[in-house]
């Protein structure tokens, strides 16, 4: 089970890249005991990023890791651990990630993507402990969600599960609509912009976010019709204008057809600051507790 400790006393190390940002951490008892941040020249050649990489790896790893985890935002083959044409990153367009960590590493390596790691890492470390059916929603310029079912990550037979952001949603789709991108292309607002002025309850700002917290709560609700979780967790950039839409939201949610499903449900914000190295770090944990 993923709450048993004798699989989390296991040392992991976890990776996250997302374009121009990559974050490497070492992994044990449900915290990070080593890690480092460091910017990376997205546009580089395949070959120079895999060694910023691997260099970063080599700062945390030592030999008590027993696997690697890894999230990359990208369509991923997850049983050979291929990344397939990685956001904001060119010349990522099919890269063997898996074969070349373990050949260097010689310990399991894990690779899927990152809403995917979301989904797992709160289920490990953070808001999901407690539920076995779990959708963890990553909102910020894109939408993402990953699929916990019985304890353990479903990311489907393409790694496509969860891409509810793609569904169709009046004239575009959801993640038009329940992203960031929904602010600055309707109303011409920045996000942080929007964020100050609902924080001085700016009339307009409000009503902005009210209309949004009715399209993000019908979004919910096609999420409840496809996997019918316990425990929805909320992340990324738009988590933290929960506050400001989250009546709205349920309004729409409460008008769910099956009453005793809403009465059920949590949603929840993630409150773990470095969701992304564990989440990145739960896929090994997820592996080893099937």
């Amino acid at each position: 089970m993923l709450q048993d400790m004798t699989v989390q006393n296991q040392c992991a190390v976890g990776v996250y890249l997302g374009g121009k940002n990559l974050r490497v951490g070492r992994v044990r008892n449900n915290i990070v005991e080593a890690s480092l941040a460091l910017e990376i020249d997205n546009h580089n050649s395949e070959e120079v990023i895999l060694k910023e990489i691997m260099e970063a790896i080599d700062q945390v790893f030592n030999e008590d890791v027993g696997g690697i985890g890894i999230g990359v935002p990208s369509l991923v083959d997850v049983s050979k651990g291929i990344v397939y044409n990685v956001e904001h990153m060119p010349s990522w367009r099919e890269v063997h990630l898996g074969d070349l960590l373990s050949d260097r590493y010689k310990v399991g390596v894990y690779v899927n993507n990152d809403a995917n790691c979301f989904a797992i890492g709160e289920k490990y470390f953070g808001k999901a402990k407690k539920f076995a059916n779990v959708v963890g929603v990553v909102a910020g310029i894109g939408l993402g969600c990953g699929v916990i079912t019985n304890n353990h990550l479903y990311s489907g037979t393409n790694c496509g599960a969860g891409e509810f952001g793609c569904i169709p949603y009046r004239d575009h789709n959801y993640e038009h609509y329940c992203t960031t991108q929904y602010f600055e292309t309707k109303y011409g607002l920045k996000p942080d912009v929007l964020f100050r002025r609902a924080k001085k309850d700016d009339k307009i700002a409000l009503a902005i976010l009210e209309q949004f917290g009715f399209d993000f709560g019908q979004a919910i609700k096609t999420i409840l019709y496809a996997y019918d979780p316990e425990c929805i967790v909320i992340g990324g950039s738009i988590s933290r204008f929960f506050p400001y839409f989250e009546e709205f939201m349920w309004k729409v949610v409460r008008k769910f057809q099956y009453e005793k499903t809403v009465e059920k449900l949590k949603i929840e914000v993630s409150e773990q600051p470095d969701i992304a190295v564990l989440g990145a770090a739960a896929l090994y944990y997820d592996a080893i507790s099937k």
